[in-house]
């Protein structure tokens, strides 16, 4: 085997172990990773699992990064061409629901239950979501900003609200979509957006 192929597989392997941490962490949490469950589903060995990470708090701060990739992919790259401000706040808002209403990952948000598997916690992987959700309420304090800049939010906005109820709006969503099973909670987070997102 080449040296080429030998890495091309590796990095293979290392993606689909990725995958099915990313989708089993979704559903079940983090602690839901072992070793031993994802090597038997995966058909390796626990070593050859094991070294692709070394240990399993850098498997879960790979499915973090992972989940980062594919919310990335999945909002605010689908949106990148709209204008900045109000048109992309409220497409990215759009492309957000849309995520959570298409099931894109078996347990819905990751973040959302990461967060509350890792909140309480001190280490690495709380505050690598820590700065995830820094840095996604930082995307979303910009847009709003020229939004109100552009005149269309009131100038008297309070930027840190709004950010607060759009949360807290897709919370309410992924909980009415994942505990409930609510088809009507992408309608009701939509009717919810509009009315924060006008002036």
């Amino acid at each position: 085997m080449s040296p080429r192929r030998s890495v091309a597989d590796t990095l293979e392997t290392r993606q689909r172990i990725l995958d099915r941490s990313l989708a089993i962490a979704s559903a079940e949490g983090l602690e839901g990773l072992t070793i031993g469950r994802l090597a038997t589903e995966l058909g390796m060995s626990k070593a050859g699992l094991l070294g692709h990470f070394g240990t399993k708090e850098a498997l879960q701060l790979a499915v973090v990064d992972q989940a980062a990739e594919v919310f990335l992919r999945e909002v605010p790259r689908k949106v990148k061409q709209m204008p900045s401000g109000l048109p992309r706040l409220i497409d990215v808002c759009e492309a957000w629901v849309s995520y959570l209403e298409r099931e894109v990952l078996p347990g819905g948000c990751f973040f959302t239950a990461a967060t509350a598997e890792f909140d309480g916690r001190s280490g690495r992987v709380r505050d690598a979501l820590a700065g995830m959700n820094a840095l996604w309420r930082r995307d979303l304090r910009i847009h709003i900003r020229r939004a109100v800049s552009d005149g269309d939010l009131k100038p008297d906005t309070d930027v840190e609200q709004l950010i607060y109820e759009i949360l807290g709006v897709m919370l309410a969503l992924n909980h009415f979509l994942q505990l409930e099973h609510d088809s009507a909670a992408p309608r009701r987070a939509r009717q919810a957006l509009k009315r924060l997102l006008t002036k």
